[in-house]
C-alpha cells in the first residue's frame, strides 16, 4: 500500500459511525467505506482529513454529505469527530434492516464517535420513521434514541422555533 493511501486507510479507519449497537453496527463496520469529493488535504500529524466539493461518504446503510467534510482522528487511528457543512448537509443510516432510514439535514452536522452522538446545527431537521423534528439546532442520542432541540443555539442564525411531529403508535 502506497503511504498516500495508508494515510488515507489511517484517516477514515473506524468510519462506521451511524449505526446502532448490534446488526446494523457490525454490518456496517464490515463495509467498504467509498468516498467522493472534488479535493482531499490529508494532514497525518493533525489526524485530520478534510474532503472538499459535493462530497459524498458511504459505508454499509450510511451515507454522510456536504460541501465539505472533515474527519478527525486520535494517535490510535480511531475516527473521533466527523462535521460536514453545507447549504443543506446530510446524514442517514438505517439502524437496523426492520426498522425505516433515519434521516437528517443541517448547515453543520458533528458526530461525536464516543459519545454517538449528532448535532444538527441551523435549520436542522431530523425524520425517524413517520415522526419529525424541525429548529435551529437537534441533537440525537444514537443508542438511547433521545432527541433534544432548541430554537437557538451556536452556529444558528436567529431563532428558528422547534416543530415536531409524531406518529401515533401502532
Amino acid at each position: 500500500m502506497t503511504r498516500p493511501a495508508l494515510l488515507m486507510a489511517l484517516a477514515l479507519s473506524g468510519f462506521a459511525f451511524i449505526a446502532a449497537p448490534g446488526l446494523a453496527q457490525q454490518r456496517d463496520a464490515e463495509q467498504p467505506i467509498e468516498v467522493e469529493a472534488d479535493r482531499l488535504d490529508l494532514d497525518d500529524n493533525a489526524g485530520t482529513a478534510v474532503y472538499t466539493g459535493d462530497v459524498e461518504i458511504r459505508q454499509g446503510s450510511m451515507l454522510l454529505t456536504g460541501d465539505r467534510v472533515e474527519m478527525q482522528r486520535n494517535a490510535a487511528g480511531e475516527l473521533t469527530r466527523a462535521t460536514a457543512r453545507g447549504d443543506r448537509a446530510y446524514i442517514e443510516q438505517q439502524p437496523n434492516p426492520d426498522e425505516p432510514v433515519a434521516r437528517g439535514w443541517g448547515r453543520t452536522i458533528i458526530y461525536h464517535v464516543a459519545e454517538r452522538r449528532v448535532e444538527l446545527i441551523d435549520r436542522a431537521e431530523l425524520h425517524q420513521g413517520g415522526d419529525t423534528f424541525t429548529g435551529g439546532y437537534l441533537e440525537y442520542f444514537l443508542d438511547r434514541r433521545v432527541v433534544q432541540a432548541r430554537a437557538q443555539g451556536e452556529g444558528v442564525e436567529g431563532s428558528q422555533r422547534i416543530r415536531m411531529t409524531l406518529q401515533p403508535e401502532r
